[in-house]
């Protein structure tokens, strides 16, 4: 069975600084720490995902083509310091338009995760700045650590790599 962590996107990847929706490439600023973080959770074996909420592309905001461009450019990113991103969970729902099953606080996304890449629970953690991604990861059963929105996550992956956490 896989280890692996999960992240949010705004305010944990990137800086959600002055933007509520994060849809265009110029907003999109990759958080101090995100990088050498992922790569050393990258090199201890841990698969990487994230699981966002994107409630914009269902109000009309932006749309799916939009959030593809920003996660391709975050996933080339990442590749120049060869770092890998599993998979990428966005619910394009939002509450007030499309009720669904995804958006967190649903476990949705994470269960599927575990069950498709055979994950050991027990060894899975969800990185996330609100009270729904920790309602998340605790519905799935896996650990949530809460972060300040645009906190650097080095010293949580630290912890998470010396079995502190």
């Amino acid at each position: 069975m896989q280890k692996a962590i999960f992240l949010d996107r705004d305010g944990v990847i990137n800086s959600d600084k002055g933007h509520y929706y994060i849809y265009k490439r110029d907003d999109f600023k990759i958080n101090t720490g995100i990088i050498p973080s992922l790569k050393k959770f990258s090199d201890a074996g841990y698969l990487l995902f994230i699981v966002t909420n994107q409630g914009g592309v269902a109000k009309g905001i932006y749309t799916m083509d939009d959030v593809n461009e920003i996660h391709s450019y975050l996933q080339e990113q990442l590749l120049l310091e060869d770092i890998r991103i599993t998979h990428i969970y966005t619910c394009p729902h939002h509450e007030s338009v499309t009720p669904c099953l995804c958006r967190k606080p649903s476990p949705y996304f994470i269960l599927k995760a575990i069950n498709h890449f055979n994950l050991d629970s027990k060894k899975c953690f969800l990185i996330g700045d609100s009270e729904r991604d920790i309602q998340s990861a605790q519905g799935a059963g896996i650990k949530g650590i809460l972060i300040n929105s645009n906190e650097d996550i080095t010293p949580y992956c630290t912890k998470i790599l010396n079995h502190e956490i």
